[in-house]
């Protein structure tokens, strides 16, 4: 990991209307550094990773992403779009193309690859979280844990610097969930540059360098995870860290 930033968020302020969903967040991300954000619904999270790759626009403040300052707006959203590989919780895969089409698009629009160039790519990615045998299939006959790992492994194809989690798991069945965590440990072990929201505390745990726990639009605490559980300061964040252990213990 170095010292560099390769995200910083200045006094960033957001609203919806007259409603304010973020609130003066501050946040520097260095190259290579994994950061787990969580919090209640509706304290900002989705909001939070989104403005990052300008899906969200803020009113206040500033973000610069690898030197390019987002909020100038204009071409630079494009530079910082091809650098940030987004992955949703809903996994937004095109039904009509296969698996190799729906990875082989973006590189070939975006990055000018030809068609043999793209689709070497995206076999290395499909192998690389282990499904490319199902290329050739279209997104309907896959189940949910692979469709998401065809999205984690379509974002990296663009070969970002950056890839952001919004609740990958949360639309999963249970059992489909530990292949998805899976695949994001092996790119954590690669040294990507991750945020990612999550309820999945055993994933901080283990792969976070940093967790964030954000509350009503504001950065609340964070800590690195040992701290973060085993210490946590503010009253909000030992209530929700309460809640998801017993929530766990109920299952």
């Amino acid at each position: 990991m170095t010292t560099e930033s390769i995200i910083r968020m200045e006094a960033v302020n957001k609203w919806y209307g007259e409603f304010q969903v973020l609130t003066g967040i501050d946040l520097s991300v260095r190259q290579g550094e994994r950061i787990v954000i969580c919090g209640p619904s509706g304290s900002g999270k989705s909001t939070l990773i989104r403005c990052i790759n300008r899906l969200e626009t803020v009113q206040k403040g500033r973000i610069v992403v690898d030197g390019i300052d987002l909020t100038a707006g204009g071409k630079n959203v494009d530079a910082v779009r091809a650098e940030v590989g987004m992955v949703f919780q809903q996994f937004n895969l095109f039904p009509h193309l296969t698996i190799l089409e729906n990875c082989t698009l973006a590189p070939m629009r975006s990055r000018g690859m030809t068609k043999a160039q793209a689709e070497e790519v995206a076999m290395k990615y499909l192998t690389r979280v282990r499904i490319p045998e199902q290329a050739k299939k279209y997104p309907s006959q896959l189940s949910g844990g692979q469709q998401q790992r065809v999205a984690i492994a379509r974002a990296l194809c663009m070969s970002p610097k950056i890839m952001l989690f919004d609740e990958p798991t949360s639309a999963l069945d249970p059992e489909m969930v530990k292949e998805v965590l899976d695949t994001m440990i092996g790119l954590a072990e690669d040294g990507m540059t991750m945020l990612c929201v999550t309820h999945e505390m055993g994933f901080a745990r283990s792969v976070a360098d940093r967790v964030i726990f954000m509350a009503d639009g504001k950065i609340v605490e964070q800590a690195p995870p040992q701290e973060f559980f085993g210490n946590p300061k503010d009253e909000r964040t030992r209530q929700f860290l309460g809640q998801i252990l017993s929530s766990h213990q109920a299952h």
